[in-house]
């Protein structure tokens, strides 16, 4: 069985030969592969080679295609700053007063350069392992989190609380934007699709923002994938044990969760109804711990999934660039000789 094929079978609920794992290891493959970030965002074919070269070396099931968090936003008119051994990221706002959404015009995404390099990567990758390794390419942001970049969080934050008319006029462009990225990523090819929605997480705002402003946003990107034929995860970072009820109802095929939320909560409403990607620490343990300690969590992980194959192995975030390889190593290692072999056969 190979990776496609196990992805393919927790995403049904059923057993695979052994547990998959896909992660969200963007940086730390470019650091891996000899490249500055800037050299990554900028050229599609480096960007496909760090993903090559880190799914042969480690030996992943799936790979998760991430650039940025501020594609969209710069697309959309959000100033945004490149440094050359980051990420790129937002430094402003497009919109200073909530009431210009009125004048903003529909734009089309397909022809922005940014937009074009991450689908030119997918497109790499996925003819180069065709049905060999599972590919997710992300689309950036949810709408939530793009209309937050759009008006700047204090902003946005207060547009919640007193603009509602103009705050869901919002929400519908940045839904609109969206959904032109996921349409583009399904003619790339590849097998998943998924979005980041971290600012409508319980940390930024509360379970009834978050079900007014938010959840309906994703479950309309997330209709749409369907409508593609592609499954789809939603990612929101941080603790997100108040509203995981509510990000199930989204009807997403995963759910990518952070460490900070509860594993066991986790694994009461998630194991019999949609697989779960995650949620090892990035920083605390991948980046930061000894073997011992990855080794030590994966178990962890591990045991509480002993009895639903719903689980794709992961960080719980992005891995950050100076991980020790030995970290990485230990993850999938540990993850590969945890399922019984007897297990698969049910």
């Amino acid at each position: 069985m190979n990776g496609y094929q196990r992805i393919q079978k927790v995403l049904k609920g059923e057993w695979p030969d052994q547990r998959p794992v896909m992660l969200h290891n963007f940086m730390h493959a470019a650091r891996d592969a000899g490249y500055t970030m800037k050299e990554y965002r900028d050229d599609p074919e480096k960007a496909a080679r760090t993903h090559i070269q880190a799914a042969e070396k480690f030996d992943t099931d799936g790979i998760l295609i991430d650039i940025d968090t501020a594609t969209l936003a710069g697309a959309v008119g959000v100033p945004v700053d490149f440094p050359e051994n980051e990420p790129a990221r937002v430094e402003g706002a497009a919109l200073q007063d909530i009431k210009e959404i009125e004048g903003l015009v529909p734009i089309d995404i397909s022809g922005n350069e940014r937009v074009q390099m991450w689908l030119e990567t997918c497109r790499i990758v996925k003819d180069y392992f065709g049905n060999e390794k599972f590919i997710r390419g992300n689309c950036d942001q949810a709408p939530f989190s793009l209309a937050g970049m759009m008006r700047g969080l204090e902003n946005w934050m207060m547009d919640l609380i007193s603009n509602a008319p103009f705050t869901h006029k919002l929400l519908n462009y940045c839904t609109e934007i969206a959904i032109q990225f996921i349409r583009l990523m399904a003619r790339t090819g590849v097998d998943m699709v998924s979005n980041g929605d971290s600012l409508a997480g319980p940390e930024m705002i509360s379970p009834d923002l978050y079900r007014e402003f938010a959840l309906p946003y994703e479950k309309m990107i997330i209709d749409e994938a369907h409508k593609l034929n592609l499954p789809y995860v939603l990612h929101i970072c941080g603790n997100t044990d108040l509203i995981l009820e509510d990000m199930i109802r989204t009807r997403p095929d995963a759910l990518e969760l952070d460490y900070k939320t509860d594993i066991y909560k986790i694994y009461d409403f998630c194991h019999n109804k949609l697989t779960f990607i995650g949620n090892i620490d990035p920083t605390g343990i991948l980046a930061r711990g000894r073997t011992p300690d990855v080794e030590e969590k994966v178990k962890e992980l591990l045991i509480v999934y002993k009895e639903s194959p719903r689980l794709i192995v992961n960080a719980g975030c992005a891995i950050p660039r100076d991980t020790p390889s030995e970290n990485i190593k230990k993850l999938i290692e540990t993850t590969r000789t945890a399922l019984p072999a007897e297990r698969s056969e049910r």
